[in-house]
């Protein structure tokens, strides 16, 4: 429990360190791309969080969010265009405040999920508007169709940072923290006839250096 606790901060070695440690001295992401250095990073799933808009016949948006989901990136800061992703999330992860109704939307009539447990994102090219801004262009398949998809992208921070090594303990490395949006035609994708409207997904995802 006290490990967790301690990773759930994502500073301290022990809690007799945290204490030690003053604000100054906890390394912070930087708005500026280039802070993370050029290499192979994986998809940090405890810090990363991918939500779907769905609106409601037209009254109110209903909001899931899956919980399990991994990736990769090949990141270039001298070249962004060079960079290459993927990600993969597990349909089935589905959560939503209403009781039982995630074995609703994994079932036959809407998503699935036994047919196609997986939908997934491979990139096909990266443009960078600004140090904190850009766009990812790639393939999106979702039920078992696929169709090409544009992420609006907003950095969080990138640079140094704590983050957890294979073990689950705390390690500084270079991280890559990001802000992403897009949408989708749910009728492209074979959802039934209650979706007809754009549903928008938001992506907050950190992803750190392998070593």
């Amino acid at each position: 429990m006290i490990r967790a606790a301690c990773l759930a901060l994502a500073f301290c070695v022990t809690p007799v360190v945290a204490q030690d440690y003053k604000p100054s001295d906890v390394p912070h992401g930087q708005k500026d791309y280039h802070a993370a250095g050029a290499g192979s990073y994986a998809l940090d799933a405890g810090h990363t969080g991918i939500i779907a808009r769905v609106l409601h016949l037209g009254f109110s948006y209903s909001v899931f969010r899956f919980d399990k989901v991994s990736g990769t990136l090949d990141w270039n800061p001298d070249d962004p265009t060079a960079s290459k992703l993927t990600a993969t999330v597990e349909v089935g992860s589905i959560a939503t405040p209403v009781q039982g109704f995630s074995e609703i939307l994994t079932g036959k009539d809407y998503l699935d999920s036994a047919a196609n447990p997986t939908a997934s994102f491979v990139s096909e090219s990266f443009a960078a508007e600004s140090n904190t801004s850009g766009t990812v262009t790639g393939q999106l398949t979702l039920m078992g169709r696929t169709h090409p998809a544009t992420f609006k992208v907003e950095l969080i921070g990138a640079g140094k940072g704590f983050t957890g090594d294979e073990n689950g303990n705390p390690v500084i490395r270079d991280l890559i923290g990001l802000h992403a949006m897009t949408e989708i035609d749910p009728q492209a994708y074979g959802l039934n006839a209650f979706f007809t409207e754009p549903i928008l997904i938001g992506i907050d995802a950190e992803f750190a250096r392998k070593e």
